[in-house]
């Protein structure tokens, strides 16, 4: 992989990502940009104790532009986007409007692919392995920035998740605080750690696996399970087998397996609900926190985020719909969005046989 940085016209960074050694990227972006501004900051939440981003500059950002207005398409003659270049095989770069910026973390978009048209799910393996490597990568260089907490990389997909542009992309955040989902892992993590001096991520892993019903693909590294109290209609959880903190310390076997069973997952969730248009979801990689991070009080009150964290947390990828039937999604109303009680109108069971029966082969 070769990697090549440089600069946007707003002084924000762009890097190439390529599988050609040979491929020259240091194209100049000649838009005419003003240095971009953000106002993020980082409040808490008294009660509840949760760090909430208000990023009201983000009100004014890009929305569902024609198609031949992509920013994310490669420049072209008389059309310049956020990408210089005429071409590229994966590119990152640092968000026009970010929510996180300077002393509040950093937000990045991540462009899988040139080709407007396409989706994660119809990549080779060769571009997702590359893909794989452009998020460990940024993962190591953000972990490195002073303040940050956890690095989160994702994927929304489809307007029904709220994605406002079409282009096949995902997004790295790097958080200064520990996220509230993560923080209430790693106190059930610590508790169980405790209580009975095992790993709690071991042994849901091991349990699904010896159950089996729910397990949708089973590789030689990985497992692709529905989890026992999914939230959401069709929610599968990705785990490596060597349990590991973040993307930087995926063993070979399992980085050089990754790309088949992911790419597998997608097209199964595309198979789902027949001709109906592509299934929207959300990707989301789970790492551990950036041992020693900064964070101040945005960090929380329990500061998980040393070595003994990392060496009880498993990285894995949750990836879900909000569809539940072909017409019909699920939506977090009074009780999901109030009271963050989630009720599930599939059964776990019954959507991991869905999965195994729409094999993409």
């Amino acid at each position: 992989m070769k990697r090549t940085s440089t600069r946007l016209a707003d002084g924000r960074e762009i890097l190439y990502y390529d599988a050609d050694d040979g491929a020259a990227r240091a194209v100049p972006d000649t838009r005419p940009l003003d240095a971009s501004a953000t106002s993020s900051e980082v409040r808490r939440d008294p009660l509840l104790g949760d760090a909430v981003v208000i990023a009201s500059h983000r009100q004014g950002r890009t929305y569902h532009p024609p198609a031949d207005a992509c920013p994310l398409c490669p420049s072209a003659e008389g059309r310049a986007s956020e990408v210089p270049a005429a071409d590229y095989d994966v590119v990152v770069f640092e968000n026009r409007f970010p929510s996180l910026a300077g002393d509040t973390g950093r937000c990045e978009v991540i462009c899988f692919t040139p080709d407007h048209r396409t989706s994660f799910a119809e990549l080779d393996e060769e571009r997702a392995a590359l893909v794989l490597a452009a998020w460990t990568d940024r993962t190591a260089e953000l972990s490195a920035h002073a303040g940050v907490r956890q690095v989160y990389c994702f994927e929304n997909r489809g307007t029904e998740i709220g994605v406002t542009l079409a282009h096949p992309h995902g997004q790295i955040y790097a958080f200064p605080f520990i996220t509230p989902r993560t923080t209430r892992m790693l106190a059930t993590v610590a508790a169980h750690r405790a209580r009975t001096g095992g790993n709690l991520f071991e042994e849901v892993l091991a349990a699904e696996r010896a159950e089996g019903t729910r397990v949708v693909l089973e590789g030689e590294h990985w497992t692709a399970f529905v989890p026992y109290a999914a939230r959401w209609p069709y929610e599968v959880h990705l785990y490596p087998h060597r349990r590991t903190a973040d993307l930087t310390t995926l063993d070979d076997a399992a980085r050089a397996e990754f790309p088949r069973l992911y790419l597998e997952l997608l097209r199964r969730f595309d198979r789902l609900f027949g001709s109906s248009a592509p299934t929207p979801y959300i990707s989301a990689w789970h790492q551990a926190p950036v041992p020693g991070g900064g964070g101040g009080d945005a960090g929380g009150d329990l500061d998980q985020g040393g070595e003994a964290a990392r060496a009880d947390f498993a990285l894995h990828l949750e990836l879900f719909t909000v569809r539940r039937t072909a017409d019909k999604l699920k939506y977090l109303a009074g009780t999901e969005s109030g009271m963050e009680a989630y009720m599930n109108d599939v059964r776990p069971e019954d959507a991991a046989a869905r999965l195994r029966e729409v094999a993409s082969r």
